[in-house]
């Protein structure tokens, strides 16, 4: 080949987006061009060939396909956003769908995965990333690039009506997790988002309220989420919130979108505003925002209170360019992120096409994997006169079962607003009122009924369902039964926080409720021989009836297989193995946060770091379960912990876990940290964990390897993360509180 073919050869390999081998300094030895150069490349000579009324169009969507405002669309997108591409550059249009436990489109028959708090009580990276790619494979088939779940704040406020849509308090966790979903989503060519970036916390007042955090408890809690996130999942598109931080709106605030996320973590994604969350046209767009969504709605108009329809970044930031406020390298920039992006996973080169089908098969075999791995066994107590605990079911054993409540002779308790997913055949539960166009007060029920797949375990009991509203009826049946299970439920929603903890009766939620399910609990709990509560939520709820029932079991937000796993674990065909990614208060006055105001838009962090456990720790308030908790149908012991560090704060933790029972089951062993004194820190923080699954008898030697980053705080003078010299206390166990754990010190050298 000579050297013009050579040239030439190169330049058509970067438009056509080929893998370059080109040779070193004129040489014979070649070295491959990464990925992400090789896109950083493509993209920059896109955007030379480029109109700035083309570049303009690639800022902004175009309106919100599924609420038929704006448009035109292309046929068969009714998601939540559309950028259009440039046909004459080839350049594909952008189609966006929300995606938080699925993909949330009407009428395609998407699968309803379990939510994603339910995900983070697996604790598993590894299910975290095939979820990720399950959501992306759907995405993908119904013509859809750009996945809008990924929801990685903390539960700062556990009556955050969004709380189901995220992964718990701790930022390990989440940020890890929130990596893995990732890394799974955009291995299957679909741009994954994580949102809502930063501290949106709570959903009253969203648009308006000032989060008011300093420096330093921003960056080791929330913003450290988001940290591991970027940078162990390199998202494609990093979504900014709602609110203001710290008297700044989020998506104008050159902190965290400029000086945090670009710079510091080096993100080369699109940074893209939550929907009519954009509020100017320069300070946005010099701040580091990239995407403007819904963007131009036309004609269209809304009248929603809360909600800035105006588009900044469609004939407004043309003006601003044209005169200079906003400079053509900020411009060409936005179109850089965006474009290379789209070519750097995928979907430049092969973009989606709307109109394929899901295979709901393998769409519900996972939902249900999922459901078995989530659900956490809070209490398994042992009935007056008994040897075993209640649970798991004998269904040999049993000649009557009495099904209470939660609607569990149809189905399954979902979440509401854009973290849902539309039922595919159906509500369950239908006669509840719809007041508002864009937010419902009615709940989505899967047609999984925990009933049926109750009776069909037990095939020689009479199996009979009360739905709850008589309580004495409940409790006379109750008495007469082998064992009573009563399924209690929580809804909520984007858009409304809860006002309460407490399960919701017909005056909290009367379009859902139609009675006082604590009353019932206790009603049953006084009659019943073994009464086992299997709950469905997506926050923690309050339980003044636990010491009064035997077993509690928490399913979360199911899924569209929600029945038969809860079944599958009730009767012990699946081991629960989940653990708590959230505390579980004893009462609303435990949290940090009394009540959520509906007046002052200050929200003030004044807890600092001690976010989650680390306020019940500090405060020593007893939580009715606390973090990292959960039982399992077996025993695990711990033995034989040692720790050991590098020359750069690597700490490594070994331990060996043995199952000293019956049952195969899984343990998720987790380390913890006490940092020196005089940190000024919280007790303890997570910083690792391992999911081993053991056969009975079987020991394992666990190994937790703890990046030094981890154990560090963060230094607001210097704006760096320290590690401080002095002895750390590495803590070993089954839970944020086990009183069995293990631990061992280690010393550390200041970095």
């Amino acid at each position: 080949m000579s050297r013009k073919q050579n040239i030439r050869w190169i330049a058509t390999a970067i438009a056509c987006g080929v893998p370059l081998v080109v040779a070193a300094c004129g040489g014979n030895s070649d070295s491959p061009v990464d990925p992400d150069t090789a896109a950083d490349q493509r993209a920059a000579s896109l955007v030379a060939q480029m109109t700035t009324d083309e570049k303009i169009g690639m800022v902004h969507g175009t309106g919100v396909p599924n609420q038929g405002l704006g448009g035109p669309f292309p046929t068969g997108v009714a998601g939540a956003g559309y950028i259009p591409g440039v046909p004459r550059l080839g350049i594909p249009g952008v189609a966006m769908a929300d995606s938080s436990g699925g993909v949330n489109v009407a009428n395609v028959g998407a699968t309803a995965l379990p939510s994603t708090l339910a995900l983070a009580a697996s604790w598993d990276p590894q299910l975290a990333n095939a979820y990720g790619a399950r959501t992306a494979t759907e995405l993908r088939a119904l013509g859809y690039a750009e996945g809008l779940g990924g929801g990685v704040n903390l539960a700062r406020e556990p009556r955050d009506g969004r709380t189901f849509e995220f992964m718990g308090e701790d930022p390990v966790l989440s940020g890890t997790l929130s990596a893995a979903r990732t890394n799974g989503t955009q291995a299957e060519k679909v741009i994954a988002t994580i949102k809502h970036f930063a501290m949106n916390d709570q959903e009253t007042n969203r648009s308006t309220s000032n989060s008011i955090i300093d420096e330093r408890t921003m960056r080791e809690t929330e913003l450290l989420a988001f940290e591991i996130g970027v940078k162990q999942g390199q998202p494609g598109s990093v979504m900014c919130s709602y609110n203001l931080v710290n008297g700044t709106h989020a998506c104008e605030n050159p902190y965290l979108l400029t000086t945090v996320l670009q710079n510091e973590w080096g993100f080369k994604g699109v940074v893209q505003s939550d929907w009519f969350a954009n509020h100017s046209t320069v300070a946005a767009a010099l701040a580091g925002l990239d995407e403007e969504e819904p963007g131009d709605l036309g004609s269209a108009t809304i009248n929603v209170p809360g909600l800035d329809v105006t588009s900044y970044f469609s004939s407004a930031l043309k003006a601003a360019v044209t005169a200079g406020s906003v400079p053509m390298s900020r411009l060409n920039d936005m179109v850089q992120r965006k474009l290379r992006t789209m070519i750097r996973h995928g979907v430049f080169d092969s973009p989606p096409t709307p109109g394929g089908s899901i295979d709901q098969m393998a769409g519900n075999a996972f939902a249900l994997q999922v459901a078995q791995q989530s659900a956490v066994l809070l209490k398994n107590a042992t009935q007056s006169g008994a040897q075993q605990p209640v649970l798991p079911l004998n269904a040999p054993g049993l000649s009557s079962i009495v099904v209470i409540g939660g609607h569990a002779d149809v189905g399954v308790l979902s979440g509401g607003g854009s973290g849902g997913v539309p039922a595919i055949n159906g509500n369950a539960v239908t006669g509840c009122p719809q007041p508002s166009p864009l937010y419902t007060s009615c709940a989505t029920w899967y047609k999984s009924a925990p009933l049926a797949a109750i009776a069909a375990k037990a095939p020689n009991a009479k199996v009979t369902y009360f739905d709850g509203t008589d309580a004495n009826a409940a409790a006379s049946a109750a008495a007469q039964a082998d064992v009573a299970i009563v399924f209690a439920t929580q809804w909520e929603q984007e858009g409304v926080d809860l006002t309460s903890l407490r399960l919701p009766d017909n005056t909290m939620d009367p379009s859902n409720q139609s009675y006082d399910q604590n009353a019932l609990i206790a009603a049953v709990a006084t009659t019943a021989k073994r009464v086992i509560v299997v709950l469905e939520n997506g926050s923690p709820v309050l339980m003044p009836w636990a010491g009064n029932v035997h077993a509690v079991l928490e399913a979360w937000y199911p899924g569209v297989q929600g029945g038969q796993a809860i079944a599958d674990l009730l009767f012990g065909d699946v081991n629960p193995s989940g653990k708590l990614p959230i505390t579980f208060p004893q009462q609303d006055a435990d949290l940090p946060q009394p009540v959520i105001s509906a007046t002052d838009m200050s929200v003030n962090y004044s807890e600092g770091l001690l976010m989650g456990y680390r306020w019940y720790d500090a405060k020593q308030i007893q939580p009715l379960f606390p973090f990292g908790f959960g039982l399992s149908y077996t025993t695990f012991s711990y033995s034989g912990m040692s720790a050991s560090a590098n020359r750069a704060g690597n700490v490594t933790v070994t331990f060996t876990i043995q199952n000293k029972g019956s049952l195969a089951g899984a343990e998720i062993a987790q380390v913890y940290a006490t940092l020196p004194a005089g940190l000024g820190e919280p007790p303890k923080r997570l910083v690792g964990w391992q999911k081993v699954i053991l056969q009975p008898g079987q020991s394992q030697l666990v190994g937790v390897s703890v990046p030094a980053m981890l154990l560090s705080t963060w230094d607001a003078t210097n704006h760096v993360w320290k590690l401080n010299g002095g002895a750390y206390q590495m803590i070993a166990g089954t839970s944020s509180r086990d009183t069995n754990a293990l631990t061992a010190s280690v010393s550390l050298s200041s970095h």
